[in-house]
């Protein structure tokens, strides 16, 4: 089988189907792949009448479970009309044979994408109500009701973290280039200090940053959440602590942190007064032993780094040079990662 290129299209397949598929769909298509993004690549298909976007999986082989564009279909079709911000999706396409992979066609939305969480494009006095912006919607897709939505088997039951360290490390081990031995410390000790199952089991977004959204134009609402791709259902202070973890790297746009900024000058929220307004608006106290919950988004973080990395050896990722790139932070996640665990 010839090699697909993931950074391509089959323009005129996608045609052909969306026009047999998509009720009130009107070519002729010219599309343009978005540059962000690592892991399913992703393509603006602009019509004469209506502007949607496509999302593939890479062709080629993958790791087992990894790519679920057809969970991120499902997920955002059973959000749609909830209190969580998503776009509407309208077909999903499951024969590989059409482009060479699974896919599946929502609506673009037009907004506001910061990629970073200092937030330079804004005035200082605007900053901190998008960031308190972010605790409001990450406390909504908490509270989403899992049975009403049709999402109450969107994920196994049992301890999220002990399945998730698990099926991490399989992943990393099966993508392992070199060995880390940060990586693998972090493994043994976040395996062996597992918190008990608590009992809260809530809808997970799994990538939840400020790259992961799209805001209104004339307002700091989130008008869509994106890349659902990592979702299911789970506990959810994993996603908390996603957001201090991207906080703590090192300022641009290759780390997107916030590290060694004077938050208060710069009119940004501390990880403290996030964390409090996320606490506030989900109705609970506090977050004990945060330290283990942010340990693991490093290492699950570390894990996605080193497949995407795998991937662009490979030939299959959707931005080689950038994730080659990538594959060098790996340690720095592990280790940051092990600082994390020291805390708790």
């Amino acid at each position: 089988m010839t090699k697909q290129d993931p950074t391509k299209l089959d323009v005129p397949a996608v045609e052909k189907w969306l026009t047999e598929n998509l009720p009130g769909f009107e070519g002729p298509i010219r599309e343009e792949k978005f540059n962000v993004g690592q892991s399913n690549p992703t393509f603006r298909l602009m019509t004469p009448k209506h502007n949607y976007v496509l999302r593939r999986k890479p062709p080629g082989v993958l790791l087992k479970s990894a790519h679920a564009v057809d969970r991120e279909f499902r997920v955002q079709k059973a959000l749609w009309e909830t209190d969580v911000p998503v776009t509407k999706v309208h077909v999903l396409c499951e024969d590989d044979d059409v482009i060479g992979s699974m896919f599946y066609v929502m609506d673009e939305v037009e907004g506001r994408h910061f990629n970073i969480p200092s937030l330079p494009e804004l005035p200082k006095e605007d900053r901190w109500a998008v960031h308190d912006e972010m605790s409001r919607v990450l406390a909504a897709i908490h509270g989403v009701d899992l049975e009403a939505t049709g999402l109450s088997d969107y994920g196994p039951t049992g301890n999220y973290y002990e399945r998730q360290i698990g099926r991490w490390t399989k992943q990393y081990r099966a993508s392992e280039t070199d060995t880390i031995p940060a990586m693998d410390e972090l493994i043994d000790w976040l395996a062996a200090n597992i918190p008990a199952d608590d009992g809260l089991r809530t809808l997970a977004h799994g990538d939840y940053r400020i790259d992961n959204m799209l805001f209104e134009k004339d307002a700091p609402r989130v008008a869509a959440v994106l890349d659902w791709e990592l979702s299911t259902t789970g506990h959810p202070y994993a996603d908390v602590a996603a957001v201090i973890m991207q906080w703590s790297r090192p300022t641009g746009v290759n780390n997107r942190g916030l590290a060694g900024i004077d938050r208060k000058a710069e009119g940004l929220m501390t990880d403290e007064e996030f964390i409090e307004s996320y606490c506030r608006r989900a109705g609970i106290p506090g977050i004990d032993r945060f330290g283990f919950y942010l340990a693991f988004t490093f290492f699950r973080m570390a894990g996605i780094i080193q497949g995407v990395y795998k991937r662009a050896l490979d030939g299959n990722a959707s931005n080689p040079e950038r994730a080659k790139q990538m594959g060098a932070s790996v340690a720095g996640f592990a280790q940051s990662g092990l600082d994390a665990a020291k805390s708790v």
